[in-house]
């Protein structure tokens, strides 16, 4: 029966009318999304499980996908996209980490797929007439003029109150305390604090802003997440006051777009996107060039940013769009792309550093401030400055 199922037909049908024929895998059930694609060599299982794939179907450009089957890989408790395209998928993986194959996976997460599709000719597709809705089916009946209607009509939704949390959760650690606002975390993003000694409370993206400010944080990370940001309209109002505080935020993906949101900017959706790891930002105050892991749909509109806000911090080698944002007078950096990476380059990891050197810079200004409202509340008592030094000297164990 098993061998049965795997030469079932399935069928692409994209909302232009085009339609590829394949092979099923995974879940034969029916499935209508968004259609992207990610250009991704390596790190299928970490794609699978990225909760920003959430109301999306994956196309992987690279030609042979599951060689080394299910690992331990996993950005999150399970897989996300509605669907999963392939060109071909490997029937015998070999690893020594190998938990099982890819396409047992898909059934076990009902996740529809299509194997044997010249996915060089879609992509092509994708990039020419621009991301659209899809449809995979194993009915060899359907008809065309009753699903187009449906592919027209789909929207991805509200997908951030699905992929969240359902409650906050801690990464125990000795250094800073970070609060992690969790629209749809890579795994890697509290790992990456967590390995930096930081303790990470996570909270769910529907937290408000009054509970992360009380629990006094030295810092706040807003995750990557799924969807349209716009859509996000209460999220943006916490976001608000969040920004109205002193405390550091660094923010990626998602978070990156909520943040220019709250602060007054505006977004736009892509042509295509920006899906995989291969992708060169460059960093407008050093010049430099870091080769990126991306998965985006929409982007900040850079030339909507007001300058006494933010500047722009990193831009898209290849087409010019932003990737970063610098807030002027506050203690807050936001970038488009993944210095988590998984999967992907690493090259942009040091992003984690400087926001733990944000942190503690904040303290050290913290006692600055307070120690000169001591100092000058007691000079207007005219006293000696060796007695000042004194009366500093035992309030120093006070500083917050």
């Amino acid at each position: 029966m098993k061998g049965a199922d795997e030469q079932m037909k399935a069928f692409l049908i994209l909302e232009d009318g085009t339609v590829f024929t394949g092979t099923s895998i995974g879940s034969t059930k029916d499935m209508i999304s968004e259609i992207v694609f990610n250009t991704s060599m390596t790190g299928y299982l970490e794609v699978l499980t990225d909760p920003s794939y959430a109301g999306q179907a994956v196309v992987m450009t690279y030609p042979l996908i599951g060689n080394y089957g299910i690992t331990p890989d996993m950005e999150s408790r399970k897989a996300w996209p509605d669907g999963y395209i392939v060109r071909e998928l490997s029937r015998m993986p070999s690893n020594f980490r190998c938990e099982g194959t890819i396409q047992d996976f898909l059934k076990e997460q009902d996740i529809p797929g299509i194997a044997g599709v010249d996915t060089r000719a879609l992509t092509k597709i994708l990039r020419e007439k621009g991301t659209m809705n899809g449809m995979i089916t194993t009915n060899e009946n359907y008809n065309l003029e009753e699903i187009l209607p449906k592919l027209k009509a789909y929207t991805v939704g509200d997908v951030v109150s699905k992929v969240t949390c359902s409650e906050k959760y801690v990464l125990e650690g000795t250094g800073k305390k970070v609060a992690l606002l969790d629209l749809g975390a890579k795994n890697n993003i509290a790992k990456s604090l967590n390995q930096r000694g930081c303790e990470v409370t996570v909270y769910p993206a529907h937290t408000t802003a009054e509970e992360i400010i009380s629990s006094n944080p030295d810092g706040i990370m807003l995750s990557n997440g799924p969807g349209d940001p716009a859509d996000c309209t209460s999220i943006i109002e916490e976001i608000k006051k969040l920004y109205n505080t002193d405390i550091p935020i660094f923010a990626i993906c998602l978070g990156h777009q909520l943040m220019a949101l709250a602060t007054g900017a505006t977004t736009h959706k892509l042509k295509y996107g920006h899906r995989g790891g291969n992708h060169p930002v460059k960093d407008l105050q050093t010049n430099r060039v870091y080769i990126s892991s991306q998965n985006h749909g929409y982007v900040v509109d850079a030339e909507n940013v007001d300058p006494n806000v933010a500047v722009p911090a990193f831009t898209n080698v290849n087409d010019g769009t932003n990737e970063g944002l610098a807030y002027v007078g506050k203690n807050i950096f936001t970038v488009q792309f993944h210095p988590e990476a998984c999967p992907g380059p690493q090259d942009s990891g040091y992003l984690f550093d400087k926001f733990i050197e944000m942190m503690g810079d904040r303290n050290n200004a913290k006692e600055i401030r307070y120690q000169k409202s001591i100092s000058n509340r007691f000079r207007s008592e005219l006293l000696s400055d060796r007695q000042l030094s004194l009366i500093m000297r035992v309030h120093r164990h006070a500083v917050p």
